[in-house]
């Protein structure tokens, strides 16, 4: 079972990729990880990565796909994997369904969360995250017991620079130019499934289940 998970910064997609995840024990990847274990590893596909970011470029398409295909092809993907945060644009999407298709692979679902951009500003405008453990809250769905502090280790929580109300609609901009076109081109593939993803966290996972089986 193999799933790439589609919708906006702060829809959820990657707290529901955890906990599908978790469920049918498939692994959640995503690139920023693939290309951290790289680098750290200090392999050629890592090198290469490396290269292009220390120069402040983008990594290409092609050295992306090439990356993320090395890491399916590990034994803990045999049974499927959860793709989140690639592809982000159409051309990336093409070089991933021609790769898989020369080992006679595809895409079994696409999943998009769907969240109104309203409902999104408003969620990551009562994030808050804490610097010392790394525990995430929402001040309107999850908060904290004791105002502004976290629960596990006291620390004071902060907002992250990316949650503020400037940056999301600057990122939702992004999205919608560059990333909503995936909708339509896995809806042409025939894989593309919907949530509603302002339910509840739970609700969203039973959607989810519903689609998977």
């Amino acid at each position: 079972m193999k799933i790439i998970m589609l919708g906006a910064p702060g829809a959820g997609k990657g707290t529901q990729a955890k906990v599908i995840s978790e469920k049918y024990g498939i692994p959640h990847i995503s690139t920023g990880d693939i290309f951290r274990a790289n680098i750290k590893n200090g392999t050629e596909l890592g090198k290469k990565a490396k290269a292009f970011m220390d120069e402040g470029k983008l990594v290409p398409d092609e050295l992306t796909v090439e990356l993320l295909l090395d890491r399916v092809g590990k034994s803990d993907c045999e049974g499927g994997y959860i793709l989140d945060g690639f592809p982000r644009t159409i051309p990336q999407a093409e070089v991933l369904t021609e790769a898989l298709a020369k080992t006679g692979d595809k895409v079994d679902f696409a999943i998009n969360v769907d969240v109104p951009d309203e409902h999104i500003v408003r969620r990551m405008k009562g994030r808050r995250n804490c610097p010392a453990c790394g525990a995430s809250y929402n001040l309107e769905f999850n908060p904290p017991k004791a105002e502004n502090t976290c629960d596990k280790c006291g620390a004071e929580l902060v907002m992250r620079d990316d949650d503020k109300p400037e940056t999301v609609a600057k990122r939702l901009e992004v999205y919608h130019e560059q990333t909503q076109p995936l909708i339509a081109y896995y809806e042409q593939q025939g894989v593309l499934r919907t949530v509603d993803g302002t339910l509840s966290m739970d609700g969203v996972f039973r959607a989810i289940q519903d689609i998977l089986g």
